[in-house]
């Protein structure tokens, strides 16, 4: 699975911004894989942001960001969003797409990431 992430960006604090990400390759739609979100800021380890099962029914958010941000996916088109509202200067990071087989907070269970788009939050 190759997954490609897009959106990021240099936005002041309290506005919106939207992430996207695009799985392809011959094992997509194979299975029932579970999209997430994960960021990360130098010299600190990487952080769950949120994931969202494959029929969509089933997800969840790091407490930092609920009630601001929604993931969502298109299976149809094998994508992926994180709408960010709200932002504020602490969520600037690296954000990262990633695809595993269960719905949980825990790195080692994503076994396919993205490159990494940068969002950027000025106060």
């Amino acid at each position: 699975v190759q997954l490609q992430a897009s959106g990021g960006g240099l936005v002041q604090a309290r506005n919106s911004l939207s992430l996207s990400c695009a799985a392809s390759g011959r094992t997509v739609g194979t299975y029932a894989y579970v999209m997430a979100w994960w960021r990360q800021v130098p010299g600190k380890d990487r952080e769950f942001v949120a994931a969202i099962s494959y029929d969509g029914g089933d997800s969840d958010y790091l407490d930092s960001v609920k009630g601001r941000f929604t993931i969502s996916r298109d299976n149809a088109k094998n994508t992926a969003s994180l709408q960010m509202r709200n932002l504020k200067p602490e969520d600037t990071a690296v954000y990262y797409c990633a695809v595993g087989g269960i719905l949980t907070r825990y790195f080692s269970e994503y076994h396919y990431w993205g490159q990494g788009t940068l969002v950027t939050v000025s106060s």
